[in-house]
């Protein structure tokens, strides 16, 4: 951003139909990279990148690539709920109205389809056009999945998406990303190393803009092969 690089020499495969975490301290990088995966960082001020991203063999920062088709196929959940003004349902149908992904006959069934999908419809299935605003952190958090899962992503990036909830809500969103990942791609970006360990098949760290180390989570937390790691991962930092 302008004339501070934030990240460099960043090279990393993130694997197809599984959980990628990125860790680090505070300050390494990790919401930038994650922000740069689906081109949120292009209308910050003073943005730019060399080198490129590519989903499917196709640079996503390529110059006839429009950026809102590929926010649809990489879609993303923030640390905070931010469920929109609106109903319950239309939360949930939002991408997919914008997109004109589905007729509106069809929305109540597609709403429907996704709030079980996350486990919210045996709650909210005679509430849909109530305010998001009355539900609990956890169930917020969980609608915002929901809204995010309607247009069919193929990768779904995730930014610290438990920090604000309590363990029993913490809990029901890790069963959830592990359920999910077998038909999307994840990448999550996490302090709690005890949750990466948990849901993540490769862990990435990151410390001060470079990538130290990645591999299959397993390996990196049982046997790091670089010293920053082994610190990190063993909660020395």
């Amino acid at each position: 951003f302008g004339e501070t690089t934030i990240l460099s020499g960043i090279d990393v495969d993130i694997p197809r139909h599984r959980v990628t975490a990125l860790v680090g301290p505070t300050g390494s990088g990790k919401t930038t990279f994650l922000r740069s995966l689906n081109r949120m960082n292009d209308k910050v001020r003073g943005f730019w990148l060399k080198g490129g991203v590519t989903l499917d063999g196709a640079d996503i920062y390529g110059r006839r690539v429009d950026p809102l088709v590929v926010r649809k196929r990489v879609g993303m959940v923030f640390q905070r709920p931010n469920p929109f003004p609106m109903s319950i349902l239309d939360n949930v149908v939002a991408g997919v109205k914008a997109h004109k992904m589905a007729p509106r006959s069809g929305l109540h069934d597609l709403a429907e389809t996704h709030l079980a999908e996350v486990g919210l419809w045996a709650t909210l299935s005679d509430r849909l056009g109530d305010s998001p605003f009355r539900l609990s952190g956890g169930q917020q958090q969980l609608l915002c999945l929901a809204r995010a899962m309607a247009v069919e992503p193929e990768v779904l990036l995730l930014d610290e998406p438990t920090s604000s909830l309590d363990p029993v809500s913490t809990e029901a969103v890790e069963e959830l990303l592990r359920r999910l990942s077998a038909k999307v791609t994840m990448v999550i970006v996490t302090h709690n190393l005890a949750q990466a360990r948990r849901v993540s098949d490769q862990t990435v760290f990151l410390y001060e803009g470079r990538l130290v180390e990645a591999g299959p989570t397993d390996r990196l937390f049982d046997s790091p092969e670089h010293p920053e790691t082994a610190r990190y991962l063993g909660g020395q930092f």
